[in-house]
């Protein structure tokens, strides 16, 4: 089915670029291209303030990307993912597969995989906050722009945010008829449709627009192993994991009955099945980060069923404004459902490969299902944006509930170790009120000061529906089954924007933010009780410059940051080795962020990003539990550490006073390049390529030789034709060009790794009318 809507798709959008590619043969005027200036940047516009303003008039620090930008660099089927890197400051990971993706700001972030896991960068698409991370995997497609709002955003967006956001906006329906769409073909059988097209169906009063994603994979990783199974997964079989088939569809309504009235009606459906993520056990050897070795084509899973992972999500939207007097009443009404599961072999290999005293050792797998959720937001905000003093305020309710269940591995077994009753059933509900405001003044024609503020109530409750029984169904939990959790809490800002000129504008800003209390509920599935973090809360300082320049030619910003999170919720394992959240005094982080985009001459265009960041926990009564598998430390710990005595044996914690945050990139540099050669009638060649470079990151609490990556680096290039104003495009890309390893995540006691993408090379066509 798949590949017959990826051909559909395919043949739509070559009818669409052959019907705009005659039409631009129409109407190519008959000067020649040399006539036409291209070599000024184009104005950024951002919405960060709720407003529309341009990029140098806005005083937070705010990364941008194109829609055209997003879909370059997804054209080999990426995810969300593909964003990390790409704006300084931002970084993004997952070890859950497609539907769960882990981001972080300015160094801050959360590591824990749990399903009901708190995360302190929220995701925001078309004003609609997506909490749950299962949410946050929506795919973005026919996408306008991606904004990155760095720093805490409590004043005006979302819930509550200490990171920062990241915020897509979709293209909107109009009332004139237009099209997008592009189709690309890749190794792997790699199929990404990305389309789009609108216009009015009645009159000028009521227009639509439809959008869809189909992005597909063959399974292209072998499963060699040919040992027993203690499951009964399929082994060996080649072409066993690693592919996906994720379709999106995407349905808006505007209506404008009268120019004071704007109605936009949105609604979506996504449709996945793929792989979880593939941990490779082994991959890193004491005292080495090194991957090389990793043979990206071929696994030994013993368990599991080869890593199955299936989501479903839907939801939509009502955004209605209403001009009242000279001012917009703007009220949004949105709502979010999503169900499925993911299953993976966590050990990373088969247990007989690695036998203790001649005896199979390793055994492990898991299953997370989200039987359904349920997520509710009513926004209501009011505004003018008229005049020197600007000024909107609002309230935002939330409501999120979902169930889940957590599979562990007697749960699957077929010998006689099976326990049907080694799962547990979780009720997460989380609401959440709030009322904010912000005012803005131009004190001069040059000064601009805007203040804004938040106060929020976030109450949190889990309870625990099953516990996870003995095969008689003897109960064994004796933690709690029912923890509430609730704080109320400000959030602010005060900023200053000076223009210098028409060309340069400098700014500073200082913001309060807070993240509520978390729950920790998924041990329960091996009888430990919940665990709980209380609220943490952010104090971040930042200021910069924003320019265009040589007849905008040159536009450069940049901005330094320093901020502290009091109680920074973190999390680790506890001395049985189960999941535990829980606060560190405090965490301090500076850095600064670089931005420059150039037109040095016609036809090249140069793009540039760099951050730099140091980031340190500071609590020295805090510890970490290290590697360590039946009883022995297997990877070479660099804090001081402490031995305790558990049910289990003893049990190795590292100090981690004063190691940095983890997935914290020190500094990160992307670099883009694009050269177009004009040809007769508009038409031109063009030849683009962009690199990212990660330096040192690592990815556990406390300090190893082997959880971590220091030069990290990727790269791709394009090469192709198109008409004029892109109205036909044809190009060959490749990502990954260099085939580079890169570990991007582990599983410390089985010294497993996570490695990138591999190489793909195809082909593309996109047009737009």
């Amino acid at each position: 089915m798949t590949r017959r809507l990826a051909l559909g798709s395919a043949c739509a959008l070559f009818a669409l670029t052959t019907a705009a590619a005659a039409h631009a043969q129409d109407t190519t005027p008959a000067s020649p291209a040399a006539e036409v200036d291209d070599s000024a940047l184009q104005e950024i516009t951002v919405t960060a303030e709720r407003r529309e303003a341009n990029l140098r008039d806005v005083p937070i620090s705010v990364g941008v990307v194109a829609g055209a930008q997003l879909r370059e660099f997804q054209q080999a089927g990426e995810d969300i993912l593909a964003l990390s890197g790409r704006v300084p400051g931002l970084y993004a990971e997952t070890t859950t597969g497609r539907i769960f993706p882990r981001f972080y700001i300015r160094g801050l972030g959360n590591i824990d995989f749990y399903l009901g896991a708190s995360q302190p960068v929220s995701i925001v698409q078309d004003e609609v906050v997506l909490e749950h991370v299962v949410l946050k995997s929506n795919p973005v497609f026919d996408v306008a722009q991606v904004e990155v709002l760095r720093g805490p955003q409590g004043s005006l967006f979302g819930r509550n945010t200490t990171a920062g956001i990241i915020k897509f906006d979709t293209i909107k329906p109009s009332n004139v008829f237009s099209g997008r769409g592009q189709v690309s073909v890749g190794e792997y059988g790699t199929v990404n449709a990305d389309v789009g097209i609108g216009g009015p169906i009645a009159g000028d009063k009521l227009s639509a627009r439809f959008s869809a994603l189909v992005q597909h994979r063959e399974d292209w990783v072998d499963n060699s192993y040919t040992g027993p199974s203690a499951d009964g997964t399929p082994r060996p079989l080649e072409q066993a994991m690693g592919g996906f088939d994720d379709r999106n569809l995407r349905v808006q309504l505007l209506g404008t009955p009268s120019e004071a009235v704007r109605l936009l009606l949105s609604g979506h459906y996504r449709d996945y099945v793929g792989t979880s993520t593939l941990f490779r056990r082994a991959a890193l050897t004491r005292g080495s980060n090194d991957v090389s070795g990793v043979v990206r084509d071929q696994v030994r899973y013993d368990e599991a069923m080869n890593n199955p992972q299936a989501y479903e999500t839907y939801g939509g939207s009502l955004n209605a404004s209403f001009d009242v007097g000279g001012l917009t009443l703007t009220s949004i009404t949105a709502y979010e459902s999503a169900s499925g599961y993911s299953r993976g072999d966590t050990d990373g290999g088969a247990a007989a490969d690695f036998p203790v005293g001649g005896v199979a050792n390793g055994f492990g797998q898991s299953q997370g299902n989200l039987r359904d959720l349920d997520q509710w937001t009513q926004e209501v905000r009011l505004a003018d944006n008229q005049g020197r003093f600007k000024w909107q305020v609002g309230g935002l309710y939330f409501d999120s509930r979902d169930t889940t269940d957590f599979y562990q591995r007697a749960f699957f077994l077929t010998t006689a170790a099976r326990n049907p009753n080694n799962w547990v059933r979780l009720r997460n509900v989380n609401t959440s009120w709030a009322a904010f405001g912000q005012a803005s003044f131009d004190v001069t024609d040059a000064l601009t000061i805007t203040a804004g503020g938040r106060i929020t109530e976030d109450r949190k409750r889990t309870r625990l529906l099953k516990t996870a029984d003995t095969a008689a169904g003897v109960v064994t939990y004796r933690g709690r089954t029912d923890v509430e959790l609730d704080a109320t809490e400000p959030s602010w800002d005060v900023s200053a924007l000076y223009r210098i000129d028409d060309q340069v504008s400098l700014y500073a800003r200082v913001a309060r933010g807070f993240r509520g209390p978390t729950i920790q509920g998924r041990s329960a599935v091996f009888n430990s009780d919940f665990t709980t973090a209380d609220s943490e809360t952010i104090l971040s300082w930042e200021a910069g410059a924003k320019s265009s320049l040589f007849d905008n030619r040159l536009r450069l910003n940049a901005t330094g940051f320093y901020y502290t999170v009091s109680d920074i919720q973190l999390n680790g394992n506890d001395s049985d080795g189960n999941g535990v959240l829980f606060n560190a005094d405090k965490a301090k982080v500076y850095g600064v962020e670089v931005e420059v985009d150039a037109r040095p001459v016609r036809n090249l265009s140069l793009t540039a990003g760099f951050s730099a960041l140091h980031s340190e926990i500071q609590d020295d009564r805090v510890f970490a539990q290290v590697c360590a598998l039946n009883g022995r430390v297997v990877c070479n710990v660099g804090d001081p550490t402490i031995t305790v005595a558990t049910a289990f044996g003893p049990a190795v914690f590292a100090q981690i006073d004063g190691n940095p945050l983890p997935n914290a990139p020190r500094w990160n540099l992307n670099l883009a390049a694009r050269y177009d050669v004009p040809l007769a009638g508009g038409d031109r060649f063009f030849v683009s390529t962009d690199w990212n470079v990660q330096g040192y990151t690592s990815f556990v609490l406390y300090k190893s030789d082997e959880f971590t990556s220091n030069g990290n680096f990727e790269g791709g290039a394009r090469i192709g034709y198109a008409l004029p104003g892109d109205a036909f495009e044809f190009s060959v890309f490749a990502r990954n060009i260099t085939n580079e390893k890169n570990l991007k995540g582990v599983i410390e006691n089985f010294m497993a790794a996570v490695v990138n993408e591999p190489r793909v090379i195809g082909v593309s066509l996109a047009g737009r009318f």
